[in-house]
């Protein structure tokens, strides 16, 4: 049963890429007339770093009130959230409400104000140089709100007993890291991804939630260690898969990326939500995605949507089964959630587009036998790794012509000399030829001389006496 609050709430009901998709949302007074307006209170699931800020759109109306519930007595925050019970939440509490598991929440960070977070935050920080050391302090413009409303979905502590927004593993602790979407942050987008996460690695993160996509499905090449030292030391990480809404057809990396849980939205009756949902092949399981309610950073609870919120209801429920079952790897805290995960009406076949495996089923995943697996998002991300960025990087080099045996020339024949009577040899150059040069010339110089003398002599006696 989906029970609804005893106010009228305005539905965000457009979700836009970047930034905020709705005018000033109406802050949600449980149990009196909407008190405040939130400028903020919108973000989408998707955000694409560094892109233009689109116009917000307003909201025309707002939701109608519901009936009164027949428990007079029942808190309307706690009865807005449907998917506490409808999901196998409460009950998967009759065994562990995430006690002794961190979950990351890498977004636009966590407010230190709001009394639902009291406690739960154990740490964190900021990569953007926007923000502050601790990652409390929320950055963005327009956006500031949403990493506050994804932590409240995921641990937040509710505000009294049985009172107030409260998480899906709410005795679990929480790490703020802090991320700047847009062109305002000094660090490139890329590099604050893979900081965050070695960050919440580094800092004990037994889950880490990324509420974002790029709106495409490839990612820098810095991801694939950042990604893979997550899964080295036994992280689950947990994605948005993007909205429809918002422009994404088709998920987008982070949630391409193998070995990460792609969570897509499903409205409150368990359909691919139209406008908070998208679809592709690496979706994992489904979780709500509309009408969900969040804390933001100054305590004022907003209604909103997006795969943003469905994924942070995934880490929690990944945070309660790491806590039943502390002995299982990442690989089999996946394995459990997508085992155990429930297939929509008239849907026959799993994995497939819209909602992967099926929708979540938290009691299912915390207390239901399921095998083991011997592989996981390691092997799953070093295969990639070796069959994708292999052919980009290596050269690629031209196959060896094929070779031709050539077969050797005989060997050349002797070389004999020509030799004859009538041609010089050695001996006969010594002995012949040179001897006769040297006789021939003098005998010549003597007859020149000879005819020269005797010239002179005949002209001498033609001279007439005088």
């Amino acid at each position: 049963m989906i029970r609804r609050p005893l106010v009228a709430l305005l539905a965000v009901a457009v979700l836009a890429t970047v930034t905020v998709a709705s005018a000033p949302a109406a802050a949600v007074a449980f149990g009196a007339a909407p008190a405040a307006v939130d400028p903020t209170a919108a973000h989408p699931a998707a955000v694409v770093p560094d892109a233009p800020q689109p116009t917000p759109t307003a909201v025309p109306t707002a939701r109608p009130t519901d009936a009164p519930d027949e428990d007079d007595d029942e808190d309307p925050v706690r009865a807005a959230e449907y998917w506490l019970e409808d999901y196998g939440i409460e009950k998967a509490w009759q065994t562990t409400r995430g006690k002794g598991v961190r979950i990351a929440v890498i977004d636009t960070g966590i407010g230190r104000g709001p009394v639902e977070f009291d406690g739960a935050v154990a740490g964190g920080t900021d990569v953007s140089g926007l923000g502050t050391e601790d990652g409390r302090t929320p950055v963005g413009a327009v956006d500031a709100n949403h990493g506050s409303w994804v932590a409240s979905l995921a641990a937040a502590r509710g505000t009294g007993s049985g009172e107030g927004m409260i998480g899906v593993a709410p005795q679990a602790q929480l790490l703020s890291v802090s991320v700047g979407f847009g062109a305002a942050a000094s660090v490139p987008f890329a590099d604050q991804i893979a900081e965050a996460i070695r960050w919440s690695v580094d800092n004990g993160a037994d889950v880490i939630n990324m509420s974002l996509t790029t709106n495409m499905p490839d990612w820098p090449e810095s991801w694939d260690d950042a990604f893979l030292y997550a899964f080295e030391n036994d992280v689950v990480v947990v994605v948005a898969a993007g909205n429809r809404g918002s422009g994404t057809t088709r998920v987008g990396a982070p949630a391409t990326i193998p070995g990460v849980l792609a969570v897509a939205g499903v409205d409150p009756s368990g359909n691919a939500s139209v406008e908070a949902s998208t679809q592709g092949i690496t979706i994992g399981v489904a979780a709500p995605s509309e009408e969900l309610i969040g804390v933001s950073a100054d305590g004022t609870l907003v209604e909103w949507g997006g795969t943003s919120g469905a994924a942070p209801i995934v880490a929690g429920i990944a945070a309660l089964v790491r806590a039943a079952h502390p002995d299982l790897d990442a690989a089999n805290v996946i394995n459990r959630i997508t085992a155990t995960a429930k297939a929509p009406e008239g849907v026959d076949d799993a994995p497939e587009e819209l909602y992967g495996h099926g929708l979540v089923d938290a009691a299912a995943a915390v207390s239901a036998p399921v095998p083991t697996v011997t592989e996981g998002p390691v092997q799953a991300l070093q295969e990639w790794i070796r069959l994708y960025r292999r052919a980009e990087t290596d050269p690629v080099l031209p196959s060896p012509a094929p070779t031709t045996e050539v077969v050797p020339l005989p060997p050349a024949d002797e070389m004999i000399r020509a030799s004859g009577p009538l041609l010089p040899s050695r001996d006969t150059f010594l002995y012949g030829s040179i001897p006769l040069m040297l006789l021939t010339g003098p005998a010549i110089l003597v007859a020149l001389g000879v005819t020269a003398a005797v010239r002179r002599i005949r002209l001498a006696s033609r001279t007439p006496s005088r």
